[in-house]
């Protein structure tokens, strides 16, 4: 009886031993992450407002990491192939720096676009966001927003105006404006506001709508001019800035934004962390005065935040380019 108790023993120690054992199997199994240098994809220029916004992010992730983390610029169509490279990748560590048009009109403007903001990136974290400021030469005519306004309604087609590329804010807003001020200046798009900012300067272009820093950068160097802010009121990122009412265009409010995505590929458990860091980061006393002074007015939401910010706009945005008939061409 007494070696039958024994076996007995032995027998269910070894059954409770086997659960421990499979878990440290499976444990070791798991890969450590990051394992590598992370990436995080731009869609614009060097220097563009991305840009600028993933490399003040860069360096203090990195350091939360353990890792390098770079920024890659792939440039081209408004940001969307960056946004498709980063809807495509499965490493686990690529991120992508986006703007308002990548995650929310892009399809509505493309339907053939490679790929769909809204099942193909998972949220991260709203960084920042501004209100756009219409610009013009220095040389424009009219010697108050309202005169010049007349005289842009007045040019019809001959005037033109730039944006950051097809379904931006940049042109949509314009597109906008151009509804409510019976203007009829033609589109061309540029890679990033910085090019159109050269544009303007040069006199190709007549008209734009840039971000505060770089807007107020231009004002201060006398080369260009500053009409008024998109915002429904004054902003605080240039509140010398009447507002589009104040200059004779009322119900006028956009807001362009950027924000943090992720591959559909990345699991949760990954996408939540990387949300936490970025939140975090963003919200720093350090990093959130870097963004101020980029132009911008720092969010750092959770990925759910962002979430209900890409369908509001989606709605909103989505509205203004069927009413206004506005197309990726």
């Amino acid at each position: 009886m007494r070696r039958q108790w024994i076996k007995l023993s032995v027998i269910s120690i070894a059954a409770s031993t086997l659960p421990l054992l499979a878990t440290a199997q499976v444990t070791s199994k798991v890969p450590a992450w990051p394992s590598k240098t992370f990436r995080i994809i731009v869609g614009f220029p060097g220097g563009s407002s991305p840009d600028l916004t993933a490399r003040t992010l860069a360096e203090p992730l990195s350091k939360a990491l353990g890792q390098p983390v770079i920024v890659e610029n792939k440039v081209g169509a408004g940001g969307n192939i960056a946004a498709d490279y980063v809807a495509k990748a499965t490493d686990n560590h690529t991120l992508g720096l986006m703007i308002n048009g990548n995650l929310t009109t892009a399809k509505l403007l493309n339907p053939k676009l490679p790929y769909d903001p809204l099942k193909d990136l998972l949220p991260v974290s709203l960084v920042g966001v501004s209100p756009l400021v219409l610009m013009a030469p220095k040389s424009a005519p009219g010697a108050n927003a309202q005169a010049f306004l007349a005289a842009a309604k007045q040019a019809g087609d001959r005037w033109s105006y730039g944006s950051p590329g097809v379904g931006t804010v940049g042109h949509i807003g314009m597109e906008l404006f151009k509804s409510k001020t019976g203007t009829q200046a033609v589109h061309v798009p540029y890679p990033g506001y910085a090019q159109v900012a050269t544009g303007m300067i040069g006199g190709q272009l007549h008209l734009s709508m840039l971000p505060p820093a770089l807007a107020m950068a231009q004002v201060k160097g006398d080369k260009l001019r500053a009409i008024g802010v998109t915002s429904s009121g004054r902003s605080a990122l240039a509140p010398d800035l009447p507002s589009m009412a104040e200059v004779g265009v009322p119900d006028f409010n956009l807001e362009i934004w950027n924000a943090v995505a992720a591959p559909k590929s990345m699991p949760p458990a990954l996408v939540a962390k990387l949300a936490a860091l970025v939140s975090d980061i963003a919200r720093t006393p350090e990093v959130r005065q870097k963004l101020y002074a980029q132009g911008w007015q720092v969010v750092g939401s959770s990925p759910e935040g962002l979430a209900k910010r890409i369908q509001a706009d989606t709605r909103m945005y989505g509205a203004i380019i069927k009413t206004l008939d506005v197309s990726n061409q």
